[in-house]
């Protein structure tokens, strides 16, 4: 049998930021944690540059192309504050409020003041900041809900602004720093998004989004809150464009039934381009733009199903790209990993839902065992990126199985909308029509069929073993939601407002919301449960767990691993070996 630790050795280079003279920082895994390293060529030995137990969140170039700004929080309480690293190697911490959240908004052009949105006023709503490098935090904008930035606009005059009132309704204003005056520029009814937000070479700003339109598409938004098409694809969401706004050249990304395909083009006028090489990366999921200072070159983040992450730096002129950094494999065989299927099954009611299925090189000498692995969200879509776990199981005979259930993104607006508060269930229903399908595969063991999911994730995997208890083998929730009143009740504050928007409210759903969570329908259990989770989840808070591992373990064999220095996840080395070892160890009892 293979190792699970020596799976879990394998790295990960990603978030990448390029110095206007073309050095790359990047975040790497390789002491455990994710941290700040930097590399000036392909093939080069990368320097470290962060060496802490914590994780780095992102780091973003000065254009002084010499100090860089990052992000850490403490025990994945997502509590983030920002740093400055300066090319001695001290590091600065400028928020110094370690109660609040600090979301990054970016330099300004001159590189002497940074801006960030954060909640350190009031805990359910972000304010707008800006800070000079030798100066404090300085309030410009009192907040009334979830903001982000977007940036500052070419004269540093304005800041852009993006606002979420849920997962699928956004707007976007922009804040004069003189005047103090913000501008909505997208009133609309109903829910249109607006994401990936960059300002252009004329002051006006860039987007994708879904107005009047069931895909998103790429489109150009000016200060007068007119709103021009730029690029559309007829298929498939165009989810994200990064934009140099000085030459005008940009990166946009089209969702591909989970592959993303990269258009690389010019500005030829306001809504006009013409299109450059396409990008010479392997198929997979790439994305995290980074240009240099005069657009030449551009950083992004690539993965497969049997590619683990790295940094790919590619030419503007000529498509090629090179892989710069060299992640390790742990000693493993690239030749090893297996590359997934995409499938289609068909569900309850005559809808087909896409998933992503993977045999072990085993299978057809006996029937195998498969993990039915659930994404979370639910505004979210499984891709073929690499996961080391899922790798593992291959490797010792478990099949994988990873369905898009309704309700994920990635298949236009309609599609996200369809398990929305009243339909909730009904995405637990094609759980049910994905393990019928697999039943039917004579490679597949349907006496051991195994769900698991992590977040939103574990709330499927709880409505699944209540709901269909007869279908499984075992399930292994990873900080997921087992009560939803108790969750919205007990969830961070500041995104209180947006899960409602999901799952139901309080005040008008909560008959609807007891009705279809998990802990009031315990006793149906009969699969034995793994329940793991983070001690300072902020977002699902330890309750969750704790209630479904009394409720549950009356009636079935219930395990529970709560780890003090996670929170909504599992993201240092130590905790995820524990963690899969623990699992494969419970997988190895029952199933």
């Amino acid at each position: 049998m293979h190792n699970i630790e020596r799976y879990l050795n394998i790295r990960s280079a990603y978030g990448a930021s390029l110095s206007d003279d073309g050095t790359l920082a990047f975040r790497m895994d390789t002491t455990g944690t994710p941290q700040i390293w930097l590399q000036n060529a392909a093939r080069e030995w990368p320097e470290q540059r962060t060496f802490f137990d914590e994780r780095v969140t992102f780091v973003s170039w000065n254009p002084d192309g010499e100090t860089l700004a990052f992000g850490m929080d403490e025990g994945g309480n997502e509590r983030q504050q920002l740093y400055t690293l300066a090319p001695d190697g001290s590091i600065t911490n400028r928020t110094e409020r370690p109660g609040a959240k600090h979301r990054w908004g970016g330099w300004s052009h001159d590189g002497e003041r940074f801006a960030f949105a954060s909640n350190r006023r009031d805990e359910s709503v972000f304010d707008i900041y800006t800070q000079a490098l030798d100066g404090e935090p300085e309030l410009v904008h009192e907040g009334d809900g979830w903001l982000s930035l977007a940036g500052w606009s070419p004269d540093d005059s304005m800041l852009a602004i993006h606002q979420a009132h849920s997962g699928f309704d956004h707007d976007v204003s922009v804040l004069d720093l003189e005047t103090g005056e913000r501008t909505h520029l997208t009133p609309h009814e109903g829910a249109v998004r607006y994401q990936s937000l960059s300002w252009g070479p004329e002051g006006a700003l860039y987007c994708v989004t879904d107005r009047d339109a069931d895909l998103l598409y790429l489109a150009r938004l000016t200060l007068d809150g007119d709103l021009e098409p730029v690029a559309r694809d007829d298929d498939w969401n165009i989810d994200g464009v990064a934009l140099h706004e000085e030459t005008g050249r940009f990166v946009y990304s089209t969702n591909a039934d989970g592959y993303t395909e990269l258009t690389v083009g010019e500005l030829t006028g306001p809504t006009s381009y013409r299109r450059l090489p396409d990008p010479a990366i392997p198929d997979g999921v790439a994305g995290g733009v980074s240009f240099d200072g005069d657009a030449e070159r551009f950083a992004l983040t690539v993965t497969a199903d049997a590619m683990n992450a790295n940094v790919y730096v590619v030419s503007v002129a000529t498509g090629e790209a090179e892989r710069w950094t060299r992640a390790s494999t742990a000693a493993l065989s690239r030749s090893s990993f297996r590359p997934s299927e995409l499938v289609r099954y068909e569900s309850f009611d005559g809808r087909e839902i896409p998933a992503y299925f993977t045999l072990p090189a085993s299978a057809g000498e006996e029937p195998v065992p498969v993990i039915v692995d659930v994404h979370g969200g639910p505004e979210s879509q499984r891709r073929p990126s690499f996961a080391a776990v899922k790798q593992y199981f291959l490797a010792n005979g478990y099949a994988y199985f990873e369905p898009n259930v309704r309700g994920s993104t990635g298949y236009g607006t309609a599609y996200s909308h369809l398990d929305d508060v009243e339909n909730r269930m009904d995405s637990v229903a094609d759980l049910k029509a994905g393990v019928d399908w697999l039943a039917s595969r004579e490679e597949i063991d349907a006496d051991r069929i195994v769900v698991k999911g992590g977040s939103y994730g574990g709330f499927m995997v709880l409505a699944a073993l209540t709901e269909y208890p007869e279908l499984w083998a075992a399930g292994v929730d990873i900080v997921g939601i087992a009560n939803f009143v108790t969750f919205l009740e007990n969830t961070g504050s500041w995104r209180r407002e947006l899960r409602e928007a999901e799952y139901g409210s309080l005040e008008e759903d909560r008959e609807f919301l007891e009705a279809i969570s998990p802990i009031n329908h315990a006793d149906e259990i009969r699969a034995p449960l793994f329940v793991l989770h983070g001690a300072n989840d902020p977002r699902v808070p330890i309750g969750e767990a704790e209630q479904i591992a009394a409720e549950a373990s009356k009636h079935v064999p219930v395990e529970t691993l709560i780890f003090e220095d996670e929170g909504h996840g599992i993201s240092r080395r130590e905790n995820r070996i524990e963690a899969y070892s623990r699992i494969v160890a419970f997988l190895d009892t029952h199933v």
